[in-house]
């Protein structure tokens, strides 16, 4: 069956019922298919079977469609279609497939796992509500489960945050009153915060210490495995946090005794505080007693005693990960026993954070009724009202028995009962520990044949009589001596009285009992020793080993035990029996009436930790004397004393977790109703304290924002004639502006504040929904009764405009900025808001009429601030008001320069903070022309204006597009556009601002040369004058000449940093020029004389500094910004910098570009393609001439700096193959494209690179190309040896490498290939003497080998060409010649390129002729015929190539035979002056086209045109 469709992407548009679904993927594989994906709704228009679909455009299988029910709701004109699936299920699927997107986006995020788990668990949790199985208790319990994980995972994803009822679902604002959605915002919030801290891994877990007071640790036995024969008790205990033991008595058969126990064997450590969890380690400490004989080896049969405890083994695991939340798994651990039997304890731990209460409400699958509760021997941080406590804790800590007269030491076991004060046996109130029944009696472990014996083993003493039960109790240990043939005997008997005469309980700490000895009758018999002391009194408690005293008036039968000693440790947890005498005389106040006033004061002098303990039977005490002396004001200022005592001890710090308790107290257990008139201020106070002492945003915005919840909530209730009434009760209208002012101002602030944080998306929503409606109303107020010319008040209005700009521009209203869901469900339930508020700022602005210029320049940037929010239908609407102002100011002024000061000034701040964009360009340009063109007088300057803005625009985005790239280049070059820009405009405040942030950015990356050339361009507007400063500087710079002197000294700075000496000490010479000549300061002209410039120049000559590589770099394709497409630029690269460095950094920014391996320019398929491509490739500096140096010798650290700075001219050559290939020389045909670029600007400059604004191209011949090569040579070898004359300490590896290349070249032939004679061989001699003058001994046969070399090529040379010797190399500017110079026996100079003619003597052969050759390309080739027949001169320009030699017939040719490019009568006596001038000399000029030679070869290109002149030489 095939269904015609078509998509319906969001489920709450406008759907048919029912409501189909797409429950499988299906690829489009034709064009008449309609692909799906999973969960998409569809709106069928056809079904049919077969191929019966009459369209088949749009066609799906219908299988994978799911038909489900819906409900159509309709709002006004407005319907949506439901589904009638469960809402739980409905927002399942929502969340989903919004945390899918935001899902993949994580994937190198360690959430990525995290979140992908909890989508599998909403999945499988939403599979379970749709089977519609759960009862309803379970079903509740999934909801809240599910719940929680979603706004777990929207807090963790940073999503909105939902607000729920109490059946879990989500509350509809519409139908919920606001401060009802606060509430539920404010409590969600808090339950997500605690689920956040329970779930945060150790990095959170100080935040969690802090959060909650209280934590616990969840234990589970999963096994215990040991083969002991005999019943074991397992005592399980935290070290060193004083807890509980959890007791597990542990059967013979390898089980609990308790069968009912098996697999459920659970318990809790509660109350541990934020203090033990930060210990440093933290251990679970296992305890295994054995229960039976006291030797194993022992049998049966024979007569002892069993039921003794022994000690077998312990079992110690490091928890420290796991209470600091590194791990929550389960765990095991092994058991440390002597013997050799195979043992296993096995255990799962979690930590858990919050009380027991808060534990159980949070994790009742793992604290259950069944769960043992294993408390802290003492206090926890935090005593909750209502957790009654009344435990002592007794620990046996050790005793030291005498063996009297036996030859080995006893086995000693402790008995221990509690008494009351008649001696009697209180039952069942001693604990083990957690999880064990109460017992009567305790037996200690029993160590076998010890005198001195430490058991440290705790017992808990409770009892449920309260106060009453324990005043009388008596602690009577029992010494006992088990025997294997006889019964227990009892030898000595200590006790302690846990209530002293004064009513408090025995302190707590160690001490060291009396042991008495005595008949055993009488060692039961209470009244025989309870007038006798139970302690030694010592003046502080020690544990003492064997002490003893006399006891005076010992009872008959009872004696002292001197050589015994037994030491014990009590606690008293209780909150009912308290140690102080102060409070407790407080507490039972009624017993002491007559002192009730010096037991109110005395309570400030109690401990605020005991205090706090007993915190709310005090605060009852409290009230119940101020209810029992109502009549009378005797005691009421002491109990507000007390009051404001207990409530300044919860605001401390150290108390600061009790806020909680104090504010549960009122809530709760409060129930002195006369007393409520002094409770309020308390409650405040306490909650004012609480306030200050909580972190975090709630506790500090809690009354701002439910103050703000309020008045919203009263907005709401308002309709317009509720505001028209309230509008009219004002008496008089300076009271109604007032309010309106301070309105405008609070709803101003209220929006720029954030009162709720930007995750409460509805109430946000809300809030703005009411403020919105309330500016509304207030504005039909201004327009009615502020308008008029006799009632405009500007402020007002002005104020009205800033709070509808604020408003619109606020964040929570930016839709763009959100998910493609939160927007359509904001736009679904409230609309696009902005586009109201600018609708009602429009009209007000168009009807304040003549008003409009007072609100000029004023309102512009808010205006533009509105505009260029990313709204289309706003832009549109609200971007004619620009010209609404620029006519209003042009009517009155002739112009609207005011106007369009602010707006390039607004727009620059505006643009840099992330607003604006192509859009926006386009729609100011089009909007702004077309209003212009309608008006004669604006068109124009109009046009202007809008062409300077968009101009400005276009470079501001592409300055804030590169701003924040880690490569800071283009950002650089968006800063000069920029800054051009403004400079063009005539915007000096502009422009030097972004020359500092273009000098920052130099300086941060160390381009110290530019940063220096960019502060000079500030330098250069400043006058050397006393005319004040204007600008934000230095405070101690008044005036210009101060502020340039800085910019001087900075820029000296920088200069020097970079290198550039020469350009330091330009700057330094007209610093001393302004100390000399103007302001006469010689001591600053003799610094910077002394300490400047004379070390700049000493710098330049003895530091080195290595010449920069240029590179070009051509960004080719449409996919670069406008300010880099399909433009080339110079880039002057860094000391060392290699190309391929250099490259990458080119390409970081542009990870999708790609590099072009040619050097060619791109074609058209390049360059206008959308992808992008980068080519780059080094280019040579192409030196200026400098006069200054010419005709003399300067030191080639002073030149080499004019070679590579100062220089805009670049050149690139690339070598091509043309003509025949020449098998016995390359070069022969080796032919060079020369391309030459001329950047805007020389280099360096404020940039590291400028773009080429022209490109040329020539071709060097062969010849050209050796000419140009020797010449380099030969200045190479030039420059080495002059080094070498004038530092004879240079390193001679330089000279040697250059050298050998020449005399012995290893590869492609060398110099062989293009010889030359008169400038080579003389040069080499000179570099081979001053390379074997300073060679070593090691180098001897290297330099030997270089000296044969030389021979045999100064051989072949002298062979072919003649001896030449070494001349000046200075330029010649003007050769004379005679005719004598011009015989056959005259050496002159031969240059060729592969072969070489041979030089013949011309009286011989007239055909040949005599060459003479200048030094430089740019020189002219004068070719000779001395044959006295025919004396005629030749010369030709190298540029073009060296046409072959000419040969004349007859003496006179009237016309020149066409291998002569100018030819030149010489007399036939007389010398004749020959001048080798440039091509631009004057004179005469002959053209004739190139032919064939005799001697050359095919023809050469006819030489350029140049001048030359002559004259007779003089006899």
């Amino acid at each position: 069956m095939l269904v015609r469709g078509v998509w319906v992407r969001d489920p709450y548009s406008r759907l048919l019922v029912p409501l189909p679904a797409a429950v499988w993927n299906f690829p489009r594989t034709s064009e008449h298919h309609l692909p799906l994906q999973i969960g998409e709704t569809v709106h069928i228009l056809q079904a049919s079977e077969g191929k019966g679909v009459q369209q088949p455009q749009g066609i799906f299988p219908a299988s994978l469609i799911h038909l489900k029910g819906a409900v159509v709701e309709r709002r006004g004109a407005e319907e949506s279609v439901i589904p009638t699936e469960m809402p739980m299920v409905q927002e399942i699927t929502t969340t989903l497939r919004e945390w899918a997107t935001i899902w993949k986006q994580l994937y190198v995020v360690r959430r990525y796992q995290q979140v992908k788990q909890m989508m599998y668990e909403l999945m499988e949790r939403r599979s379970q509500l749709l089977s519609g199985t759960l009862p309803k208790d379970e079903l509740l319990q999934l909801k809240k489960e599910v719940t929680g994980k979603i706004d777990y995972g929207n807090k963790i994803l940073a999503l909105d945050l939902v607000v729920r009822d109490e059946d879990e679902n989500i509350l509809d604002p519409d139908r919920t009153s606001i401060i009802s959605l606060f509430q539920a915002h404010k409590k969600a919030a808090q339950t997500i915060t605690q689920r956040i801290q329970e779930e945060m891994s150790v990095l959170g877990c100080s935040a969690r210490l802090a959060a909650s007071p209280s934590h616990s640790l969840y234990l589970c036995v999963r096994n215990f495995v040991c083969n002991i024969g005999e019943e074991a008790q397992l005592f399980m205990a935290l070290y060193d946090p004083s807890d509980e033991n959890y007791v597990i008595r542990w059967a013979s058969t390898g089980v609990p005794q308790d069968i009912e126990l098996l697999n459920n064997l659970k318990a809790i450590f509660t109350d541990l505080g934020s203090k033990d969890l930060k210990r440093e380690r933290l251990f679970l400490v296992c305890q295994i007693i054995r229960v039976g004989r006291m030797d194993l080896r022992e049998t049966y049969s024979r007569k002892l005693s069993t039921g003794l405890r022994r000690p077998f083994g312990i079992s110690v695991m490091d928890i420290t990960d796991i209470t600091k939340g590194k791990s929550e798994t389960g765990a095991g651990c092994g058991t440390d026993i002597p013997c050799s039997v195979l043992a296993g304890f096995w255990v799962s731990l979690k930590m858990l954070w919050g009380d027991l209460s808060q534990v159980r409400k949070d994790h009742p699958h793992l604290v259950d009724r069944s769960t043992v509760v294993a408390r802290k021997l003492g206090y926890p941080e935090v005593i909750m009202p209502g957790d009654v406590r009344n435990d002592i804790y007794l620990t046996l800590v050790q005793g030291e028995f005498d063996k009297g007269n036996k030859k080995t030491q006893k086995n000693v076991e402790v008995t221990v009962c509690v008494c009351d004060e008649s001696g009697n046996v209180v039952q069942n109130v001693i604990y083990h520990g957690a999880g064990d029944k109460p017992v009567s009696e305790y037996r200690s472990v029993v160590y076998y044949q010890q005198r001195h014996q430490r058991w440290m083993e705790t017992v808990k003493v409770c009892t449920s009589s309260g106060a009453q039960g324990l005043g009388l109790l008596h602690l009577t240990p029992h010494l006992c001596l088990p025997a294997k043939d006889k019964s227990e005997r009892i030898f000595s008997m200590a006790f302690v009285k846990l209530m002293r005469p004064d009513g408090t309980t025995l302190r707590d700490g160690e001490h060291d009992l009396i042991l008495y000895k005595g008949d055993s009758r009488k060692l039961e018999d209470a009244g025989a020793y309870l007038t006798l002391p139970s302690a030694r009194m010592l003046p502080e408690p020690k544990l003492l080993s064997g002490s003893s005293f006399r006891v005076s008036g010992t009872a008959s039968g009872l004696t002292v035990s001197a050589r015994d000693s037994f030491q014990i440790s009590t606690l008293v947890c209780s909150t009912k029996l308290t140690q102080n005498v102060n409070l407790l005389g407080l507490l039972k106040w009624r017993s002491k009436p007559s002192l009730l006033s010096e037991n109110l004061q005395k309570l400030m002098n109690v401990d605020g930790g005991e205090v706090i303990k007993f915190l709310q039977d005090t605060l009852d005490a409290l009230f119940s004397i101020m209810m029992e002396h109502s009549d009378t004001d005797v005691y009421d200022t002491l109990v507000f004393d007390a009051l404001v005592f207990i409530v300044g001890l919860v605001a401390d710090r150290k108390f600061q977790h009790f806020n909680a308790v104090l504010e549960a107290y009122i809530c709760q257990h409060f129930s002195a109703t006369l007393a409520y008139k002094c409770v309020p201020g308390v409650r405040g106070t306490g909650r004012d304290w609480a306030g200050a002492a909580g972190a975090g945003r709630a506790g500090a915005q809690g009354a701002p924002s439910h103050y703000v919840a309020c008045m919203a909530a009263i907005l709401s209730q308002m309709d317009k004639d509720h505001y028209s009434s309230y509008i009219k009760a004002f008496p008089s209208r300076p009271e109604l502006m007032d309010f309106l002012m301070e309105t405008f101002i609070l709803f101003k602030d209220l929006i720029g504040k954030t009162v709720y944080p930007s995750d409460w998306m509805v109430m946000n929503m809300v809030q703005n929904r009411e403020f919105l409606r309330a500016i509304n109303q207030f504005a039909m107020t201004l327009t009615k009764m502020f308008l008029n010319d006799s009632s405009f008040e500007l402020q007002l209005w002005n104020n009205y405009f800033h709070l509808a700009v604020a408003f619109l521009t606020q964040e929570s209203l930016q839709l763009e900025n959100f998910s493609q869901a939160k927007r359509n469900s904001i736009l679904a339930k409230y609309g696009d808001m902005r586009a109201t508020i600018g609708a009602s700022i429009r009209d007000m602005w168009y009807n304040l009429g003549h008003h409009k210029i007072k609100f000029i320049p004023g309102m512009v940037g808010p205006i533009l601030e509105m505009t260029l929010v990313p709204e289309l239908e706003l832009r549109k609407s609200t971007i004619p008001i620009f010209f609404d102002m620029m006519l209003c100011e042009y009517q009155l002024t002739e112009s609207f320069s005011r106007f369009e000061d602010e707006i390039l000034r607004k727009l620059d701040s505006e643009v840099e903070g992330g607003r604006g964009d192509e859009q926006y360009k386009q729609l100011f340009e089009s909007i702004l022309l077309s209003c212009c063109r309608r008006h004669p007088k604006l068109a124009k300057p109009g046009e202007n204006f809008v062409a300077l803005v968009t101009g400005l625009l276009e470079r501001l985005l592409d300055y804030r597009a590169v701003r924040n790239d880690e490569n800071k280049t283009y950002s650089m070059s968006c800063t000069v556009n920029l800054l051009n820009f403004y400079k063009e405009i005539d915007r000096q405040a502009m422009y030097i601002r972004y020359l500092y942030k273009l000098k920052d950015l130099h300086v941060s990356y160390e381009n110290y040369t530019e940063g220096a050339y960019t502060l000079l361009l500030h330098a250069r507007l400043l006058k050397a004058n006393t005319a004040p400063m204007q600008g934000l500087h230095s405070p101690s710079l008044h005036t210009q000449r101060q502020l340039k002197e800085a910019l001087y000294n900075q820029i000296i700075d920088y200069f020097d940093q970079g290198k550039m000496w020469e350009e330091a000490i330009h700057i330094c010479k007209e610093l001393a020029d302004q100390y000399e000549s103007e302001v006469f300061n010689y001591e600053m002209l003799s610094d910077i004389l002394v300490s400047r410039e004379a070390k700049f120049y000493e710098k330049i000559l003895k530091v080195l500094r290595p010449s920069p590589d240029y590179f070009a770099v051509g960004y080719y394709g449409q996919g670069f910004p406008t300010f880099l497409r399909n433009k080339v630029f110079i880039y002057r690269g860094k000391e060392y910098e290699r190309r391929e460095d250099f490259e990458m950094q080119l390409l970081s920014p542009f990870p999708s570009a790609e590099k072009l391996k040619s050097t060619s320019p791109p074609g058209q398929d390049i360059t206008g393609s959308p992808g992008q491509y980068i080519q780059c490739f080094t280019v040579q500096p192409v030196e200026e001439s400098k006069v200054r140096f010419k005709d003399r010798s300067i030191p080639e650290q002073i030149t080499n700096f004019y070679k590579a700075n100062h220089v805009q001219k670049f050149s690139y050559s690339r070598p091509f193959k043309k003509g025949p290939k020449d098998p016995d020389n390359e070069f022969a045909t080796m032919w060079i494209e020369r391309t030459t670029f001329v950047t805007a600007y020389p280099l360096p400059g404020i940039l590291r690179w400028f773009a080429v604004t022209s490109t040329t191209t020539t071709i060097i011949s062969p010849l050209e190309n050796a000419i140009e090569t020797m010449m380099k040579t030969n200045e190479k070898i030039m420059s080495e040896i002059n080094r070498h004359q004038n530092d004879p300490s240079l390193p001679i590896n330089p000279l040697s490498m250059l050298l050998n290349g020449i005399v012995d070249p290893a590869v492609m032939g060398g110099f062989a290939k293009y010889e030359t004679v008169q400038f080579a061989t003389p040069l080499l001699a000179e570099g081979i003497r001053i390379h074997g003058r300073k060679v070593t001994e090691d180098l001897r046969p290297f330099h030997e080998r270089m000296e044969q070399c030389f021979v045999q090529l100064r051989a072949k040379v002298e062979n072919q060409y003649g001896v030449r010797e070494m001349v000046s190399a200075k330029v010649v500017s003007r050769v004379q010649l005679h005719p004598r110079d011009l015989s056959c026996h005259a050496t002159m100079v031969a240059l060729t390129l592969g072969r070489m003619a041979q030089s013949r003597d011309t009286r011989c052969s007239p055909r040949l002729t005599w060459t003479l050759q200048s030094l430089e390309p740019s020189m002219l080739v004068l070719l000779v015929s001395p044959c006295s027949k025919h004396p005629l001169l030749r010369v030709v320009t190298l540029g073009h190539g060296l046409a072959g030699p000419w040969c004349s017939p007859a003496p006179h040719v009237p016309d020149p035979p066409s291998p002569a490019a100018h030819l030149l009568r010489v007399p036939a006596a007389g010398p004749v002056p020959v001048h080798l001038g440039a091509a631009r000399a004057q004179g005469d000029v002959q053209h004739s086209p190139g032919a064939s030679s005799p001697l050359q070869g095919p023809p050469c290109a006819p030489p350029q045109a140049f001048c030359r002149t002559w004259r007779p030489w003089p006899r």
